[in-house]
This record gives structure tokens, sequence and C-alpha cells, in this order.
């Protein structure tokens, strides 16, 4: 009867439901795609590595729409850290210095907008919107100052573009490594049982004694660190700080997050299904490369993508809303 029932809660989970979604999307282009190129081991890579700078993004803003908020700073924080990255470098500092100055820079960044929504009340759209296009994006030209950095550093330029006995990505590594880190962390822990709380309900998480504006500070700072990473490594594999940076990386991000069952409403969610909307994204995004579409059908894709899965979470926070309450 458990094992009976178990099944049950397995087969009726959401992760189960992208999984299936997962399998037809390989299916499809496995045989739609010329010459099965889709399957060949060496496209497989290929998607699973082109998933690590997303997997940074959608890792931290996951954390952070769990816990009832949104960050849209990262992507930019991302870009700034990259630039800082091959500037520092480039000016003589050891990369066990400039590494560990990126992640302070990219955690600020999060208590900055843990400071705006906690004790300003700004909405955290307009917050982190805020900090990412005017203060973030701004510093990404002043930093620079006109001038290309180029990365020479070979240990970062090891642990960006290495492969583990030459196949497998240690980028890869890293960012497998921060999703399941950060999934037992939501799942086994205090921190990760508190952020759910928080998310779900704020005002009864603090009459239970917990504390929001603490656990929002750890959050953003989380956010904002793991933004950081996610543009020291995209700036490691171009060797050079790009203005440009991880820009473009933030909204597919958030989409993969939503896709993966993590609710804007707060409060539901977990890595693994972050995981399975990458896999998705990224093996969708992939097959339409394969058959010769153009690159911007990607950014179409990925919207349709979020106004589904949008739509998806709404009627799921619909339900979860009439079971707690009897009404909507």
């Amino acid at each position: 009867m458990e094992k009976s029932n178990r099944l049950k809660k397995i087969l009726a989970s959401k992760e189960f439901s992208l999984f299936i979604l997962l399998v037809i999307v390989v299916a499809f282009y496995g045989v739609a795609s010329p010459n099965g190129s889709f399957l060949k081991t060496r496209n497989i890579r290929s998607i699973l590595d082109s998933m690590t700078i997303y997997t940074l993004f959608a890792v931290g803003g996951g954390l952070v729409i769990i816990s009832g908020k949104i960050d849209l700073s990262p992507s930019y924080v991302g870009a700034v850290c990259g630039v800082l990255l091959a500037k520092l470098l480039d000016q003589g500092l050891p990369w066990y210095l400039v590494v560990p100055i990126c992640l302070a820079v990219g955690a600020a960044f999060g208590l900055l907008n843990a400071v705006l929504i906690n004790e300003f009340n700004i909405q955290s759209f307009i917050a982190t919107l805020t900090t990412g296009t005017f203060i973030a994006q701004g510093l990404v030209y002043l930093i620079p100052a006109g001038v290309t950095y180029q990365i020479k550093d070979p240990v970062v330029i090891w642990y960006s573009t290495g492969k583990i006995f030459g196949f497998i990505p240690i980028t890869m590594v890293i960012s497998i490594l921060i999703i399941v880190i950060f999934g037992i962390v939501l799942a086994k822990t205090k921190f990760g049982r508190s952020v759910y709380l928080i998310g779900g309900n704020a005002n009864a998480a603090r009459l239970a004694g917990l504390k929001p504006k603490k656990l929002s500070y750890i959050i953003f700072a989380y956010s904002g660190a793991l933004g950081a990473l996610a543009g020291m490594l995209y700036a490691g594999r171009l060797k050079s700080g790009s203005l440009v940076g991880t820009v473009s990386y933030g909204f597919p991000a958030v989409t993969a997050a939503i896709l993966g069952g993590i609710s804007l409403g707060g409060g539901t969610g977990n890595m693994l299904g972050c995981f399975l909307g990458l896999l998705i994204i990224n093996s969708f995004n992939n097959g339409l490369l394969l058959m010769g579409l153009k690159p911007y059908w990607q950014t179409v894709a990925s919207g349709v993508l979020l106004l589904i899965a949008l739509t998806i979470d709404y009627f799921s926070t619909r339900e979860r809303k009439i079971k707690l309450t009897g009404s909507i």
C-alpha cells in the first residue's frame, strides 16, 4: 500500500509531467533532426554545456521566486563581474583574490536589492530592474572605460573552458554541483523550509518566529553571487570582458524556473523541476537550430513556453488557494 501511494504521488507530480514533456521533445527532434543529429553524443554534450550559465541564473532566480519575490538583476550583475574579472586580472591581481572580489560584488548587488525591498518597501520587480538596467548596466561601461581587457590567466581559462578526461566540461560540473547543493538545501535544511514558508505566507512565517527580512537578505545575496559566478564563467569562455556579457541570459533562465514548477506566487517548486525546465528549453532551442530555423525563433519559442508556464502556474495557484481557503 505504501509503495502504491508513493508511485501515485510520483506519477501525479509536476516533475513527472516535465519528464514526459522532455521525453516527447527528445523523441520528436530525434526523428525530425537531419540524420538523427539531435541524439548524437556531441550534440547532447552541447545541450548540457549550453545550460551552464542559464543554470546559475535559474538557481539564484528560482530561490528568490520561491521566497515570494523576483530578481531581474543577476544577468546584469554577471556582465559587471565579467568585465571586472578581466580588468583586475589584467592589472596583475591573482585569480584567487579576483574571484572572491567578484563574488562579493555580486552579493553586494543582492544586498542592495534586499535593502530597497525590505527597508524602502519598493516592489522587488522595480527594485531589481532598477539596480540591473541602470546601476549594473552603467558599471559595465564605466569599469573598462572603453578598453577591452583580455583574460590570459591559465587557471581562469582552465575552469571556464577545460574538460575533465577531455570530454566533460568543468563548467557543466560546476553548474550541476550548484543545482544539487541548493536542491538539498531547499529540501533538507531548516533554511530551505524557511524559504518556502516566507514565500507561502510571510506574515504567518513571522508569527511562527521566522525573520523574513533576514532571510531575504541572505537569499538575494545568494542570487547576486550566483549571477557573478555565471558572469565570470562566461568571461572566461570568451577570454575577455564583454560589454554585453550575460545580459541576454536572464529571461530564459526565469522562464526555465517557472516552466519547472517554481510558482511566481512563491512557496512552491524545487531545483529538480528547475533543472528539467532548463533541459526542456535548451533541448527545444537546440532542435530548432538543427532543423535550420533562424536563432531569433529561440526567443519566440521561449516567450511561448513562458506564456504556457505562466498559464499553468495561474491555474495551479488558483487550485491551491481553493483547497486551502475554499474560495478563489
